[in-house]
């Protein structure tokens, strides 16, 4: 199990120009074309995206007002409340207007050539089995409340927005535990090919 808390993020600008991204994990580590990344951004103003055409893109917003992402084959998609979910082609020009100031929101790019990969914002009310996945990785990102995350004889406590990925080469899978039992929160899930 690999975690990387929020204070480790590396910032690194827009390829426009426009933002600041803060970079969780890439795969690979160095250089690019990568396979998959995940990254928190700050949208301070309402503009276009970067253009990644290689990739699938899937958009979670964490803090703000809310966002509309208009694409350039005339479809709309509103972030309205944080743990909304927008899946879209990062072929497509799209322009980004905040509806109620600045946001942040967490992005997850997969090469197109990477089959198969899910993702879901789900809300922890009680333990959640992860199952074993030979050849998957398994991505977890507390969005509003901490977790403790079980895989193997490891354990991890992830306070929101820490990432821990789970690597399931070994055939065990995993389980999420509600710090408070009392606080139902949000958590980005997302199953991704290791190769």
């Amino acid at each position: 199990m690999q975690i990387i808390r929020q204070s480790e993020f590396r910032s690194t600008p827009w390829k426009n120009g426009g933002g600041i991204t803060r970079e969780a994990i890439r795969v690979p580590e160095s250089g690019d074309p990568f396979r998959w990344r995940v990254s928190v951004a700050h949208i301070d103003q309402s503009g276009p995206f970067s253009d990644f055409a290689a990739y699938n893109r899937i958009m979670v917003l964490l803090r703000g007002g809310g966002v509309a992402l208009k694409f350039s084959n005339g479809e709309e998609r509103l972030l309205r409340d944080v743990g909304d979910v927008a899946q879209f082609d990062g072929a497509l020009a799209t322009q980004c207007e905040l509806l109620g100031g600045a946001c942040v929101d967490l992005n997850l790019m997969v090469a197109k050539s990477l089959p198969g990969v899910h993702a879901q914002v789900q809300r922890l009310h009680q333990p959640l089995a992860l199952p074993a996945a030979q050849g998957r990785a398994t991505v977890i990102f507390p969005i509003d409340a901490a977790l403790v995350v079980h895989a193997g004889a490891e354990a991890a406590a992830l306070e929101p927005w820490d990432l821990a990925v789970i690597s399931h080469s070994t055939g065990q899978g995993g389980t999420l535990v509600p710090r408070d039992a009392s606080t139902a929160g949000l958590v980005f899930l997302a199953s991704l090919p290791e190769t």
